[in-house]
């Protein structure tokens, strides 16, 4: 457990709050003085009610009076006061009222698992330009963090926290900002490729029988917010060797499509059609199985990895997602998450 704090007198402005509540990340903030002594509480609700209210000052948005307990409380019990208070956070703090720490309901109620996950973190990123001409794409930015840690915390805030990360291009980058995980409560190994080795070839580079279970594969270029547990459930209940995660899109033609036969009579005209479609989200759940099949240390993407899965009669299913999703990999997408 973390203590989510922040000294009172680095908060000058409403901006200073928003940016300490963004850097945790789980909407809650204790504010102490010098002495680590609790003054109040700011939580994301708190900052929706200063707008509302047209209030700024930091002084009128903390809540003096929060709910606290001791730290020596049991666990079993805070879990208990929170889901009677209906909160997720508690301040633990001691007799002089000094902040101990910050009790989260989810990190009690957080089931660990012991499902890997591999990240494809070593691509070049050239679709996007100067914007990777110094920086592996899994490093830029978005809100302050990079893409490569939003993709990290939706696994950890499922209870996955062991990572492979399979890198390559300015790949100290990635390591001097991870290292082995331990700063984010995770554990990280690296694969490292010689040469580029695509969206699958990296995964011959792992020790064999590494897996016991599923493992995920993620490029490191998506961000979404789809439910790993029924992912792992659909790939186990199923039998599958591999799972491709898709979602369905549509696109509306800005023309008029004709048709006509093929004496060149016209049939009809269909104004603006919509075509609906699926696409891979470059999320995939794989067995040992499927790595059996991939060549060593070649390149190799995941799409041609799922055909020769299907060609070698091993179980290949998709798994049809509705969550949100968004691939960063050209200068619209990448600007677009930054504006969201």
């Amino acid at each position: 457990m973390r203590d989510y704090k922040v000294n009172i007198d680095s908060l000058k402005t409403f901006e200073d709050l928003i940016r300490k509540l963004d850097f945790y990340g789980i909407g809650f903030l204790a504010i102490v003085d010098d002495e680590d002594k609790l003054i109040g509480i700011v939580t994301d609700g708190d900052i929706r009610k200063a707008l509302l209210n047209q209030k700024k000052a930091v002084e009128d948005i903390i809540n003096y009076k929060p709910f606290t307990l001791p730290y020596t409380t049991p666990a079993s019990q805070l879990k208990s006061f929170l889901e009677e208070k209906r909160r997720l956070h508690v301040p633990l703090v001691d007799e002089e009222n000094r902040l101990r720490e910050v009790f989260l309901l989810n990190d009690f109620t957080r089931e660990i698992h012991s499902n890997y996950v591999v990240i494809m973190a070593g691509g070049l990123g050239s679709r996007l330009g100067e914007l990777t001409k110094e920086i592996p794409k899994p490093m830029l930015h978005v809100k302050g963090k990079p893409m490569l840690e939003y993709i990290v915390e939706s696994f950890k805030n499922q209870g996955f926290n062991k990572f492979i990360f399979c890198v390559n291009f300015k790949k100290e980058i990635i390591q001097d900002y991870f290292q082995d995980g331990k700063k984010f409560g995770i554990s990280i190994e690296y694969i490292f490729e010689e040469t580029r080795l695509g969206t699958a070839g990296a995964l011959s580079l792992i020790a064999d029988h590494k897996f016991n279970e599923p493992f995920f594969v993620v490029n490191g270029d998506v961000i979404s917010n789809l439910d790993y547990h029924h992912l792992i459930d659909f790939c186990t209940n199923s039998k599958a060797d591999a799972v491709m995660c898709v979602k369905e899109m549509s696109y509306t033609n800005p023309y008029a499509e004709v048709v006509f036969d093929e004496d060149l009579n016209l049939v009809s005209l269909k104004e603006k059609p919509t075509k609906v479609f699926d696409i891979n989200l470059g999320i995939y759940v794989l067995n040992e199985k499927v790595r059996e099949i991939l060549p060593k240390n070649k390149f190799f993407d995941m799409p041609s990895l799922f055909l020769e899965a299907k060609e070698n009669d091993l179980s290949v299913k998709v798994f049809r997602a509705n969550e949100d999703w968004m691939d960063i990999g050209i200068p619209t997408d990448y600007r677009t998450i930054q504006n969201d």
